[in-house]
Parts: C-alpha cells; sequence; structure tokens
C-alpha cells in the first residue's frame, strides 16, 4: 500500500510540473494532477470527489468574495480618493509620517478581503503616483508597495493561510491578532527605514501632485469615509464579546451589511446599475483567487481519498527539525509560487501536526508560517502579486531586476517568519484568545 502511494504521489508531481510548464496556469495544473492522481489511484474519472472538493473551502472562498465586494464598493463612493488626498495635504511635507499613513493605507484593503492582490488594485496606483512624486525611485515604489501588499495579505483578521491551515487540522482559527500584528509592525517599520533613507533628488509640489490625484465627490466627509468601517468594528466586537445574546452572523454577511452602509454613504446610491457593475467587476478581479481556492480543495479531496496527503503528513513528520528549519526560506515560497494558497495546505497542514506533536504552540507556527508562504508571491510560475506590483508601478526593469529591488525588505520578513517557526514557544504570550 505503500508503495501503490508513493507511485501516485511521483504520478501526481510530475503531472503538475509538466502542466505547470505547458500551461502557465496553477489552478488548472492542480485539477489536471488531481484527475490523473485519481486515474492512477484506481478511482477512474472522480466526478462526486471532484464536486466535493470544489466546495472544501466555499466558506472561505465566500469570505474572500464578499469582503472584496465591500472594499471595492467603499472605495467606487470615492471615500479612498478622498482619504489620499488629505493625507497629502496634511502630511505631504512629513515624509515619514507620510510613509507610515501610506503603508497603513495599503495594509487596510487586504486585510479585510486577505488577498494582497486587492490592496494593490484598490490603493497601489494611488501610493505608487504619491511615492513618485515625493522622488522614490521605481525600485524603492515596487518594494514598498509589494511588501505592504504581502503584509496586507498576512495581516487579521483575515489571513487566508492561516484560516486554510486551521480549517485542515481541526484548530480554531482564534488568537492569531497580536501575533500577527506585532510582527506586522517591526516588518513594516523595516521597509519604511529601508524606503525612507533612500535618495529622493526629484521631490515635486504638493500643489503638483493634488492636481493629479482624483477630486472626492461632493459632499464627501469623515462621516462617510469612517462609518463604513465603524460598522464592520462594531460588528466584529459585537460577534467576540457578545456572542450569546446576537444572532450568528459570520463574516460574509458582515461585509455585505458594510458594503449596504457604504452604499447609503453614497449621493448616488439609488443607481443600481452602478453598484452592479461594481459587483461585476469585483468578481473579475478576485476570479483569479477563487479559481485557486477551488482547485485546492479538489486537490487536497484527491490527495485525501488516494492517501498521498497522509503519504506526506507521515513524511514531514518523521524529518529532521534542523531540516525544516533550514530549508523553510526555499520550500514555502517556492510552494506559494507553484501552488498559491495550496501551500498552506499541502505543507503548511503537515508541520503544524508536526510541530503539535513536539508540543509546539501551533497557532504561532500556523502564524509564522503565513509570513512565510506569501514571499511566494513574487515567484514563478504564478508570479501573481509580484506582476501586478511591476504593472501598477510601471517598473520598466526586467523582472529579475524587480526581485533584486525587494530582495532586501523580503529576506527581512522571511527572517522575521522563520525565527518565529523556531522559536514558537518562547512566543507564546503574543497568543492572545
Amino acid at each position: 500500500m505503500y508503495l501503490e502511494t508513493t507511485i501516485v504521489a511521483i504520478v501526481m508531481v510530475a503531472t503538475f510540473a509538466i502542466a505547470s510548464w505547458k500551461l502557465k496556469s496553477p489552478e488548472i495544473s492542480m485539477v489536471i494532477t488531481a484527475i490523473v492522481g485519481a486515474l492512477v489511484g484506481g478511482f477512474g474519472f472522480p466526478s462526486r470527489l471532484l464536486v466535493e472538493g470544489m466546495f472544501t473551502y466555499f466558506d472561505v472562498g465566500l469570505v474572500f468574495l464578499t469582503a472584496s465586494v465591500f472594499i471595492n464598493i467603499y472605495s467606487e463612493t470615492g471615500a479612498m480618493n478622498a482619504l489620499v488626498r488629505w493625507i497629502v495635504k496634511k502630511f505631504y511635507d512629513r515624509k515619514w509620517f507620510m510613509l507610515v499613513l501610506l503603508g497603513i493605507l495599503l495594509i487596510i484593503p487586504g486585510a479585510l478581503t486577505g488577498a494582497g492582490s486587492v490592496s494593490i488594485f484598490v490603493v497601489g496606483g494611488l501610493v505608487a503616483s504619491v511615492m513618485n512624486y515625493m522622488g522614490f525611485s521605481k525600485k524603492r515604489v515596487a518594494a514598498f508597495i509589494y511588501l505592504f501588499a504581502m503584509l496586507a495579505a498576512v495581516a487579521p483578521p483575515i489571513n487566508l493561510w492561516a484560516m486554510l491551515m486551521a480549517a485542515q487540522a481541526n484548530m480554531p482559527y482564534v488568537g492569531f491578532n497580536v501575533v500577527l500584528l506585532v510582527p506586522i509592525v517591526i516588518i513594516a517599520l523595516f521597509t519604511i527605514l529601508y524606503t525612507g533613507f533612500s535618495k529622493t533628488p526629484s521631490r515635486k509640489s504638493k500643489e503638483e501632485i493634488l492636481k493629479e490625484l482624483p477630486e472626492p465627490p461632493t459632499g464627501m466627509n469623515w462621516g462617510k469615509i469612517l462609518l463604513p468601517f465603524a460598522a464592520l468594528i462594531v460588528i466584529i466586537l459585537l460577534m467576540q464579546y457578545a456572542a450569546f445574546n446576537i444572532p450568528v452572523i459570520g463574516l460574509p454577511l458582515t461585509f455585505l451589511i458594510c458594503a449596504f452602509v457604504a452604499v447609503m454613504m453614497d449621493r448616488d446610491r439609488l443607481k443600481i446599475r452602478r453598484w452592479y457593475g461594481v459587483m461585476l467587476k469585483t468578481v473579475d478581479q478576485v476570479f483569479p483567487l477563487l479559481a485557486t481556492v477551488i482547485s485546492v480543495g479538489v486537490l487536497v479531496n484527491i490527495m485525501t481519498a488516494t492517501g498521498v496527503k497522509g503519504l506526506l503528513a507521515i513524511t514531514f513528520i518523521t524529518l529532521p527539525m534542523a531540516f525544516i528549519y533550514i530549508t523553510a526560506l526555499v520550500f514555502a515560497p517556492f510552494a506559494q509560487g507553484a501552488l498559491s494558497y495550496g501551500s498552506a495546505i499541502i505543507l503548511g497542514t503537515p508541520i503544524i501536526f508536526l510541530f503539535n506533536s513536539m508540543g509546539l504552540n501551533v497557532t504561532v507556527t500556523a502564524a509564522a508560517l503565513s509570513f512565510l508562504f506569501p514571499l511566494g508571491d513574487c515567484l514563478p510560475p504564478s508570479r501573481i502579486v509580484g506582476r501586478l506590483t511591476v504593472e501598477t508601478v510601471g517598473y520598466e526593469g526586467s523582472y529579475m531586476s524587480f526581485l533584486k529591488a525587494i530582495a532586501i525588505p523580503w529576506l527581512f520578513m522571511g527572517a522575521v517568519g522563520l525565527l518565529m517557526l523556531i522559536f514558537p514557544n518562547q512566543l507564546d504570550f503574543l497568543v492572545v484568545y
């Protein structure tokens, strides 16, 4: 049985490698790999397993979709443009404070949706324009936006890597807020210092940049800017601290309620066709990541049925800990580049089982891995966030030069994640429920 499962695993790995090389699509490659694995494993064409797998992470995909709808509707109202203009008016002459605020602005959309790409879609262009006027080079702008997009994806409340690993390891997705926020602050400060100390020879005036930035709609005020986020915070706090006194709402419905609040803040709230267009654009925008979540579920379901998932878990459990530590900065990013969010399930979950068997804090372990996996979003074959950063910033050099430009903050983020992985019990005081 062990030999048969090993043969199936080898065939699946070979199939995925060839499919990724030929098709340049991790999602289609994962589905093809799943079908081939089922055929080799003796399941025939696995219609039932494929359909079941598509709904394995349906709740995660629903959270991702509804959060993206909320942030795009909020952006459509002009509130985000108004916020950027206010930041420029008040703090353009204070470089360090500007960088802090721009970083926070980049983190918010990704933190609410679980995807750094959404941060780049929503505010990446505006942030890049502001930084260009501040005189930063394209290399520094690219490094800043890419790293903060990664931090946005890792930030609570929605960290898809941690959510997927928690779901697969049957552990609750709780206690992650502080253990994620503290490293994020450290990495963000390093990135700001790395960016801020670079030369800025061609800084433009405040008046020039205000002419280029989009004008906010008439009647936009602080109440309309803050109320949708205030509603989100209130509902999340009520779900956490008054769980037995209110109906179970759930994150998808929470984001839809906040999207409705954002629509009500707009003067053209009754133009249904406009909001329908925003939702269509959102679905088109997030479809690749939804496809990733669906294809990951399909692959994991077939791997479970054929025993390959168990084989990987046993293999990881028997590995020396030193090997995992030494290779973490290699296997985690490249697994993300090849498998996207599937890396959290296929490689992350066995590591959690291994660390749990040794009495190490699995919440810190999952948080550490969620800092390592997103580093691969700039690596082939997918390069999702890397390619989007290059396009948004207008980076004109080769893709290899882009990788060199982000190397220093990239390595710092990897070092922080690796230290968390090595010392999870020493950091368990950060796990606050």
